[in-house]
């Protein structure tokens, strides 16, 4: 029987917590690359990379999350994703400790998100996957970013897109 995308998911590394995000939302994987840094933005918002002559915003998860900022290793990586805005799909660049598998986990190996206890508020978690004995907290990507935010990620991005020109 053949898995769906559905089930599939794009595990990663933050603060040594495994993370994953569903595979339909991810459209490449990047090695660590210069991001150039935007002036007046928030702290989480660390650049723009430029993907195929695209500025593409890239955030700090842990940031975002209240952790500590990610260090830039050999094993960093910029998982490049779709997230869903009023105004349509964004791209965005997030940066991860390390991307590892995608992985298939069933509907039933996974369980409503915590409500106290975690470091990330349950609105941003999807739920918890498990697979062998691991625990995996799937996030839910287009809830990480509220609305003003992503409106000024879109607006950054068109402002590197002039400045590109």
């Amino acid at each position: 029987m053949e898995a769906s995308n559905a089930n599939q998911y794009l595990t990663f590394t933050l603060d040594n917590e495994q993370y994953a995000i569903g595979v339909a939302k991810v459209r490449e994987v990047l090695e660590h690359t210069k991001i150039t840094k935007l002036p007046r933005t928030a702290e989480f918002m660390k650049g723009i990379i430029n993907l195929r002559g695209a500025g593409v915003p890239v955030i700090d998860l842990r940031l975002k999350f209240g952790l500590p900022e990610t260090p830039i290793t050999k094993d960093t990586s910029i998982i490049v994703m779709e997230v869903e805005s009023l105004d349509g799909n964004i791209v965005v660049g997030a940066l991860a400790d390390a991307v590892h598998e995608v992985v298939d986990i069933e509907e039933k190996s996974i369980e409503p998100a915590p409500r106290f206890g975690t470091r990330l508020s349950a609105e941003f978690i999807k739920g918890v996957g498990k697979k062998d004995d691991l625990f995996i907290i799937l996030l839910d990507i287009d809830r990480i970013f509220n609305a003003e935010e992503i409106s000024v990620i879109a607006a950054e991005k068109e402002e590197s897109a002039a400045v590109a020109e």
